[in-house]
Formats: C-alpha cells, structure tokens, sequence
C-alpha cells in the first residue's frame, strides 16, 4: 500500500471523489499542513491556522499508480484557482500535494510539469512534505455516504468517471508523424488525423460481433469494448460507451453544414467519429458512432498476449 495526501478544496467531495477511484482502498478526511496541532474544524475556518482540508489516500500502486491518481485528481479541482475552489473561499481550500516519501516527489513534479504544458495559466497547486496533519471530526468522514444530499462542490457526472477510470494513459505514447505516416494505411491515416470518414457498410468491423476489445490504432491506448457494441443499422461500429469514460474526448463539430459532437482519442488525440443521443436507452441512450478505421480490434483469446489481461473481466460473451 502506499499513501499520498490530496488537498482540493471542500474535503467532503473530495473524499467521495477520490475514494470512488479503482485501485483507491481507504480515504480519510483531515487537516493538513498549516501552524497548529490537531485544530478542530471551526479553527481550521476562522483561526487562520494555515491548514488545509485535506484528504487521506491509501491505494494499491499495482493497481493504480501515483502519476494516473493525480492526474484524476486534477480532473476534480480547478488547478489555477489560488484559495478557492468552487464557492468555497479561504486558505482552507486551496489545491495541494503532500507526500510522505521523498521517492514521490519526482513523479508529483513530473506530472505537474505535464499540466502546466497544457496550459498558459500558471498552475496554483503547492507541494510540500506532509506535516500537521490530524483526522478530522467523525462526523466530516465519510460525510456525502452519511449525507447523499449534502453539499459538494464537484460535479456528479465526475464521479462516475472516476469509478471507471481503469486506464492509465501514460502507458500509451502517440508515434512520431514520420512513424504514424508509415504506419498507418492511407485510409486511416486520413481518418484519424485529417477527420476523414469511412464509406459506410464498406469497413472492416461494421458487422463484427466477436469478444474483444477495440483500441486507437495510432497508440494502443484501448477504446471500446465488443460488450458495449451494437448493431445500430448505421453502417459503422456502434458502441453505447467507452470502457472508461476518461479515454476520449469530445468537442463541438461544426462541419458540413451540421451540429454534431467529434469523439477523439485522449493519448493520440485522434479523430475516432462523433456521438449521437440516439442509442438504445436500456444501454444508456448514447451511440459512438466509430470509424473502422481508427480502430485496431484484438479478440478476447489474444488479449493477455497483447498486454490487455487486466482488462478481459470487462468481456461478456
């Protein structure tokens, strides 16, 4: 087991947030880092003691590593945000990363150095060794399993892809363009990076119902599982959801005289297809409509040859 400590505003969401996470094992809710021992929750508020409401993590590193945990755990905060965090407002609910292991603190700069990469604002996340840190009262633990209505700063559609976020993106890289080009057909290499589409009813898994999994052809980087496919009568794959959430990415397409939604890839940022409200509603109401072509398809047989064991346990027959 390994431990880090999370600060990211309002700690009952925080918790639910974070302890929703596969390969998280236990949360405890506290505070963190400020000027005193053991404060109670109204000096934390009105003392300036300096700490932070932070959260406690234990998690399996086998199962999910320390880089792919912070980077769900920025997906729940506002990274440039300096003492706030949604309506919240005071140095209590500042964003911060406190270790307990000097060996994190590489990984912890890396990986903020990953963010600030993506973006021109400055990032207002600290990082420091733990200290101070002490449980907060019985009654915060916990508090949104005691208190389902109760109040919270994160969004509720972010909870869900926390619990389904089994796929750690820095185990996939995106090829270099000379590799891509001599990689990829001409007719995928169009697909995905020049947003072509394939003629319908004429691609290679239209009509392919067999156990496996689907990943991006330009990263390996898996997509979509034969368990969510569909026959929607489109004439290109059909799928009702990814296998986690976090892998792709959306955005407004307006091309071609039409509003529609674009689905990308999240490591190779490739064109996939784009996503329509009109699945069947007993498998959610959504359809990827998928591109072949951006596909590679590996059979459930061959799945732990290829490195995808982990994830047979999602394959229905």
């Amino acid at each position: 087991m390994s431990e880090i400590y999370l600060a990211g505003g309002c700690f009952w969401g925080s918790e639910k947030y974070l302890s929703s996470i596969p390969g998280v094992l236990s949360t405890q809710v506290g505070y963190a880092n400020g000027l005193t021992q053991s404060p109670t929750y109204e000096q934390v508020c009105n003392q300036n003691t300096g700490h932070a409401e932070t959260v406690k993590v234990i998690y399996d590193p086998q199962t999910l590593s320390l880089e792919y945990l912070l980077e769900l755990y920025y997906d729940s905060i506002n990274p440039f945000s300096l003492n706030r965090q949604g309506g919240d407002v005071g140095s209590q609910y500042r964003t911060g990363i406190y270790y307990t292991q000097a060996s994190d603190l590489p990984v912890i700069e890396k990986s903020l150095q990953r963010l600030q990469q993506k973006h021109d604002r400055k990032i207002a996340i600290e990082v420091k060794p733990l200290s101070n840190y002490s449980p907060a009262e019985e009654y915060h633990q916990k508090y949104l399993d005691k208190n389902p209505g109760g109040y919270c700063h994160i969004a509720p559609e972010k909870f869900e892809k926390a619990s389904r976020a089994v796929i750690n993106p820095a185990q996939y890289q995106l090829p270099s363009e000379d590799t891509l080009r001599s990689k990829l057909t001409d007719l995928q290499y169009k697909v995905t990076q020049q947003q072509a589409t394939e003629p319908p009813f004429q691609n290679e898994f239209d009509h392919v119902f067999q156990p496996g999994i689907y990943v991006d052809i330009t990263t390996g980087e898996p997509l979509f599982s034969s368990s969510d496919k569909f026959d929607s009568g489109c004439g290109w794959p059909s799928f009702a959801k990814p296998i986690d959430p976090n892998v792709v990415q959306e955005k407004s397409d307006l091309t071609h005289g039409m509003i529609r939604t674009e689905v990308k890839s999240r490591v190779g940022d490739a064109h996939l297809g784009h996503v329509f409200p009109d699945g069947p509603k007993e498998l959610g109401g959504q359809r990827y409509c998928i591109n072949s072509a951006a596909l590679r398809f590996i059979p459930k047989e061959e799945m732990e040859k290829e490195g995808y064991g982990h994830l047979l346990p999602l394959i229905s027959e």
